[in-house]
């Protein structure tokens, strides 16, 4: 195959599906792109300062401010004052709600893109994903970011390994000469 062809289809389908999974998370959470991606991170990872909350879904802190400012209005996170001047952002049960929708929303859409796939076309895909994201954790340099809108657990359950959180911590097991990604 033509390497321009192969270039062309991988951009085709990243925007596709990036397109896919933003616009349908933001309709699903009636907030932004980046309030979606804000609702799975607390989901996830519980409470966050404002600041941290913004380095998540790719914000400055004016504009993650902002964010958690229209998110408080809609009812689905809340502020939390605690020792000093800390304060941290939470889901409210309606946010938890949301951000369940969003994730949900997002295994729909994706979904239907693997089953064209074999089972083992599957697993050869899974291989070659796991590969090519840590090149990706590379360039962009944080991992929580390039997985703002992932379900983190299924990284992490039947003894699969995150290859963005590999990549995050230095490629241990390559280290090693170890073939299996650490989690």
């Amino acid at each position: 195959m033509h390497e321009r062809h192969v270039l062309n289809t991988l951009g085709a389908l990243a925007l596709s599906v990036a397109d896919m999974m933003t616009g349908r998370a933001a309709a699903t959470s009636g907030t932004s792109t980046s309030g979606a991606a804000a609702l799975a991170v607390l989901l996830q990872a519980g409470g966050q300062g404002v600041s941290e909350l913004g380095r998540h879904v790719g914000l400055s802190q004016p504009a993650a401010a902002r964010m958690v400012d229209s998110l408080e209005a809609r009812g689905l996170v809340r502020r939390h004052r605690e020792s000093g001047r800390r304060t941290t952002v939470h889901l409210t049960p309606d946010g938890s709600r949301a951000a369940g929708q969003v994730l949900a929303e997002r295994a729909d859409r994706l979904t239907p893109l693997l089953e064209p796939l074999t089972h083992d076309e599957r697993q050869v895909l899974g291989g070659l994903l796991d590969r090519l994201l840590p090149v990706v954790h590379d360039q962009i340099g944080d991992g929580d970011l390039v997985c703002r809108l992932c379900d983190r657990h299924g990284c992490t359950e039947a003894e699969t390994r995150c290859p963005v959180g590999w990549a995050a911590r230095g490629r241990p097991a390559e280290r090693r000469g170890d073939a299996r990604l650490d989690a």
